[in-house]
């Protein structure tokens, strides 16, 4: 919880209490606790923001006020029974009063270790050359919203960025698109805020920085590991994420327009997937173009000359990690991959593995149920044969094992989830995304990520893979013959 969260819990509770327990109905003075009461919920609403997590607090000054001034105080006092009961009563209240804010934290990102300040800062791209599959008017053109973040200069007075931009427009389609949730249950992620500065200038500590091409997950969104982003930025990168148009959870555009996902969540087999790789790779593609033209003109001069071409990596989550290989093999701009506990669709990968520099992070969630045997799942849960059961399994292992052939690194976290690798573990334990200790995870991928980019793009040795590797060997990292 925050700051003025807790201090509001914590006194009008105490102001309630007292007034059960010293039996203040209708005492003098009543007004002082009131307004006290009352001021820290104005005051919390005006400086954090209000949320519907929190309706029950603020609605402490009403029971407050019910409590002095409704009814008379009975002189001769009160059974202990009596007192007991109101006190149960309003310790069942403070327990529903604090689940809220707590099951659905307003959260923090942890400050990113590097030595760059942050920087991000937005932009609207449109491919002329591509119409809109999703539309039915043919002079549509392909349009994504991209976000960069970047080291940054420090001491420009730039505000921090909320977490997401639109905010309502975004928490309504994460909650409902991606969460099949009402479209408020979200909404407190419209007040977390992130370490980056809006707009703020490049950091001239390095004449060209790498580039790092980041890929959400079907139905994610641009911002979804922002953990992840902030961090690569602050040790020197600079990170270029866009929503995949209409198969994102959403797109707003700058003139107001909202693309909501058009994809459904029920997407299963293997021919579904395959299908939507070839829009996302030329996406992807489109963007790197559009990198290459900053580094050229950029119209805010910000990144003009300043992104090394020769240093391009990729960063894709689930669906976006199936991306990733698909552009790390057919596109020799991109140098280096991570794939974090991503598909392998599209079309295949040699069996002599992929040439280039890869990384291949599993979680234990999905590699359990790889793994898992017919005998201990699918038998026991019935209508599903031995072989419907191990078919696509096997097709994953094979997959996988080309995929890493040739010297592919991969590692696997413990109690890892899918959303371990994402933003989406820190939403709420209710919603069970994360495993654990969604903070320790998020280290180790963190800590990994710059070791591996940092030997492969800025030709650093490799001792710092093997130093993670000896300080988390529950992690299992290897390389792949």
């Amino acid at each position: 919880m925050r700051m003025l969260e807790i201090a509001l819990l914590g006194v009008n509770f105490c102001l309630l209490y007292w007034a059960v327990i010293a039996n203040k109905k209708g005492a003098k003075g009543s007004f002082i606790p009131l307004g006290i009461a009352i001021l820290l919920v104005i005051a919390q609403i005006a400086a954090e923001g209000g949320r519907w997590e929190m309706i029950p607090a603020y609605l402490t000054p009403l029971l407050l006020a019910v409590y002095f001034f409704i009814g008379k105080r009975k002189e001769a006092g009160r059974s202990r029974i009596a007192v007991t009961v109101q006190a149960v009563l309003l310790t069942v209240y403070l327990a529903v009063s604090v689940a809220g804010p707590v099951l659905f934290p307003v959260f923090s990102f942890v400050k990113p270790t590097g030595p760059y300040a942050v920087g991000t800062v937005v932009y609207h791209w449109v491919d002329e050359q591509r119409r809109e599959p999703y539309s039915d008017n043919p002079a549509d053109r392909r349009e994504l919203m991209a976000q960069i973040w970047y080291p940054a200069a420090e001491g420009g007075g730039e505000k921090r960025s909320p977490y997401l931009l639109n905010a309502s427009k975004m928490t309504a389609a994460i909650s409902s698109k991606m969460m099949d949730l009402p479209a408020f249950v979200l909404s407190h992620l419209g007040l977390v805020k992130t370490h980056s500065l809006l707009d703020a200038k490049l950091s001239d500590s390095e004449s060209r920085y790498p580039v790092l091409i980041f890929s959400h997950g079907m139905l994610g969104y641009r911002d979804q590991n922002i953990f992840q982003v902030e961090e690569l930025a602050s040790h020197g990168y600079i990170v270029v994420a866009v929503d995949y148009a209409y198969e994102a959870a959403a797109s707003v555009y700058p003139d107001g327009r909202v693309a909501l996902s058009k994809i459904s969540s029920s997407l299963t087999s293997n021919a579904q997937y395959n299908e939507h790789i070839p829009l996302w790779t030329a996406d992807t593609t489109f963007v790197l173009d559009q990198v290459e033209k900053l580094n050229r003109s950029d119209s805010t001069g910000l990144f003009t000359g300043k992104i090394d071409l020769e240093r391009i990596g990729m960063i894709g989550h689930s669906f976006g990690g199936a991306v990733t290989v698909q552009m790390i093999k057919n596109d020799p701009r991109v140098k280096a991959a991570l794939s974090m506990d991503g598909g392998i669709y599209g079309p295949p990968v040699s069996e002599k593995g992929l040439g280039k520099p890869f990384l291949m992070m599993f979680s234990d969630e999905i590699y359990s149920m790889v793994m898992a045997s017919y005998d201990d799942v699918a038998k026991k849960m019935g209508g599903v044969s031995r072989e419907a059961f191990e078919a696509p399994r096997k097709e994953y292992k094979l997959k996988t094992r080309n995929t890493l052939a040739g010297g592919g690194l991969s590692l696997m976290i413990p109690g890892s989830k899918h959303a371990s690798y994402s933003d989406l573990s820190l939403f709420s334990p209710l919603l069970g995304l994360g495993g654990a200790n969604p903070r320790r995870d998020h280290r180790i991928v963190n800590e990994f990520s710059v070791a591996f980019f940092d030997r492969y793009l800025k030709g650093k040795n490799d001792s710092a893979l093997q130093d993670l590797a000896a300080k988390y060997p529950e992690v299992n990292f290897k390389v792949n013959n």
